[in-house]
């Protein structure tokens, strides 16, 4: 399945949108639900495009709501660190600073505020990342109450993702292990919203630079589409990605036909 998670309108443009489906055809992948083509008509809503379905989360913040986990809050980032004790985080650092509960008895006037958190109350929610091992980890004390909607009334990655999932019973899910700390409180957002059996989870390695820092836009780092605006072959890309995530022994080239077969269990 093909989805599009352009929920922050404040950053997402439809170029980007473009970049991404003109990257994945020219690498020869297409999608079996949602095809490439189906986003193309962009004056028509898409069930996999998140900006096109804010009725969707609305209608499960309500469900949030119906059981009094949500409040409002108008705290900003800045707002929090500056509360905790804490700068915010500079280039590099990913340290993550706990929701204190600011607005959990402030009562603030709904229609003047935009944003949104749900309770996140002490509990463990554990699993076992396919790769990784187990892990137990408690919400409340990770990152706190959780924002579901912005001060800007932007659905936020934590909340759009566990909705999504949820409906579209995806029952894998594959990211970096940057986002390992999400997978409890995005666990605990799923059982409060009613899903009972929860994904698989597999957090794969991240290609980094010498001194940790992920790639980025920011460092002057070689894209995609930079790699084949020199020349590069999907099928020569596609080998040296399947090279460095160890699922083949060279970076010989791989056709996009040939990558479900590395997917394969192997007695």
């Amino acid at each position: 399945m093909l989805r599009i998670e352009d929920h922050d309108r404040q950053r997402c443009r439809p170029e980007f949108e473009r970049g991404v489906l003109d990257d994945l055809e020219w690498l020869g992948f297409d999608a079996d639900e949602a095809p490439i083509h189906s986003y193309r008509a962009t004056s028509t809503p898409h069930p996999q495009r998140q900006s096109d379905n804010a009725l969707r989360y609305e209608t499960q913040l309500r469900v949030l709501d119906g059981k009094g986990l949500v409040f409002a809050c108008d705290c900003s980032r800045r707002m929090i660190a500056e509360r905790a004790g804490h700068r915010p985080a500079g280039h590099g650092q990913t340290g993550e600073i706990r929701y204190p509960g600011t607005c959990r008895t402030r009562a603030l006037d709904r229609d003047a505020v935009a944003g949104r958190r749900v309770r996140m109350e002490r509990g463990v929610e554990a699993f076992t990342d396919l790769r990784m091992g187990a892990f137990a980890d408690d919400p409340s004390q990770q990152c706190g109450d959780l924002l579901v909607r912005d001060r800007h009334g932007c659905w936020t990655y934590q909340f759009a993702v566990t909705v999504d999932d949820m409906v579209h019973d995806i029952d894998v899910i594959i990211r970096g292990e940057d986002l390992l700390a999400s997978t409890a409180r995005q666990f605990r957002l799923a059982r409060l919203l009613g899903r009972t059996s929860m994904p698989l989870v597999l957090h794969h390695a991240l290609l980094l630079h010498e001194d940790g820092a992920k790639l980025s836009k920011a460092r002057h780092d070689t894209s995609l589409r930079e790699r084949r605006e020199a020349g590069a072959s999907p099928a020569a890309l596609l080998g040296e990605a399947a090279y460095l995530a160890g699922l083949q022994p060279s970076a010989a080239s791989l056709a996009a036909a040939d990558v479900p077969s590395l997917f394969v269990r192997r007695p």
